[in-house]
């Protein structure tokens, strides 16, 4: 696990270091717009081209690699907010973009179609809004696990019958990092810690990203991990035999995570920076997530009944911005538990 986390740590500052054709936002023309984006790019970049062909525009990307997710971009906001490079943030999840928000990175954005934007789901300044979202699961072998027993709480597996058979991402990056964050909200900061006591004592192991964890199901190497729809999805696409059970806490409801846009501070180009946020936040985009690959259940009510297969039951009744305010400290409590 030492030599995992410092491949990771190095991975991060090549990342950092590494150049791009937005480095120091030489040469952006008037009608380019920057934008980093930690949405899997299969999924991003039809959407990003569909706003190209609307508009004009074109949009520079950067987007991020598994194992760094979200961190490595968020990193760079913070390391070139003195001459930003990047217009738009656009984010697979919102606690590091609440994170960047309450740094200071981030500026309001307000439009008319915003004014009434779902509750829940919108930094009370307009420092970032959320759209499409993932729900965490526990997705399982169905060969190897029968649907009657596999487990359908966080809870459940705690059960010693699943000792050995368990995986899930490290939580240092990526959502895991969020959902680990949101148990301390949820349950309390013992409660919390008796939770991972006992995923630790089932041997779970940890693994670079949440879709490693589900083709250490389909390879065997594992019967029960934690992992987002997304995940699951791309699984039953390859034809592995994986299913899924949404992840309830203590039955009070499933973690919700939302997709985030926000305008980055002193970006190079506001105003195209501002149509590209008003093309993310629309109507449409949320239509072809949730009709992409990673089938991304819309937040707008005129949708949700088109898509209603996606929808996420019993949503988890927590504060985001309380999740992104414990979520250091609640990583470095897993880590110095599970590992």
């Amino acid at each position: 696990m030492f030599y995992f986390r410092w491949v990771l740590v190095f991975l991060l500052v090549f990342y950092l270091m590494a150049g791009s054709s937005c480095q120091k936002g030489e040469g952006l023309a008037e009608n380019e717009v920057v934008l980093y984006c930690s949405v899997d790019q299969s999924v991003a970049e039809p959407i990003v081209g569909e706003f190209e062909r609307a508009t004009g525009i074109k949009v520079k990307a950067r987007y991020d690699v598994e194992a760094l997710k979200t961190v490595a971009l968020v990193n760079k906001i913070k390391a070139e907010s003195k001459r930003p490079i990047a217009d738009v943030f656009w984010s697979s999840e919102v606690f590091y973009t609440i994170g960047l928000a309450e740094g200071g990175f981030l500026e309001s954005y307000q439009s008319a179609a915003t004014t009434n934007w779902p509750s829940g789901f919108a930094d009370a300044s307009g420092r970032w809004y959320g759209f499409g979202l993932r729900g965490r699961v526990i997705a399982y072998n169905s060969e190897r696990v029968a649907e009657e027993e596999a487990p359908k709480s966080l809870e459940d597996l705690l059960a010693s019958k699943w000792q050995g058979r368990l995986v899930m991402a490290t939580p240092t990056f990526g959502t895991t990092g969020g959902d680990v964050s949101s148990w301390f909200v949820h349950y309390g900061q013992e409660r919390a810690k008796e939770i991972l006591q006992g995923l630790k004592g089932n041997d779970i192991q940890l693994v670079e990203g949440n879709s490693t964890a589900v083709q250490w199901l389909a390879t065997g190497r594992a019967d029960i991990c934690l992992t987002d729809t997304d995940d699951v999805y791309a699984g039953q696409r390859n034809g592995w035999p994986i299913a899924r059970n949404f992840l309830d806490q203590g039955g009070a409801g499933v973690l919700a995570i939302p997709n985030t846009a926000a305008l980055i501070k002193g970006g190079p180009n506001p105003e195209r920076a501002r149509q590209l946020m008003e093309f993310i936040l629309s109507e449409q985009v949320e239509r072809m997530l949730a009709e992409s690959d990673s089938h991304n259940a819309p937040i707008h009510a005129s949708l949700a009944g088109e898509y209603e297969d996606y929808l996420i039951p019993h949503p988890l009744a927590i504060d985001y911005v309380k999740v992104a305010a414990a979520l250091a400290e609640s990583l470095k409590t897993a880590r110095e538990i599970l590992e």
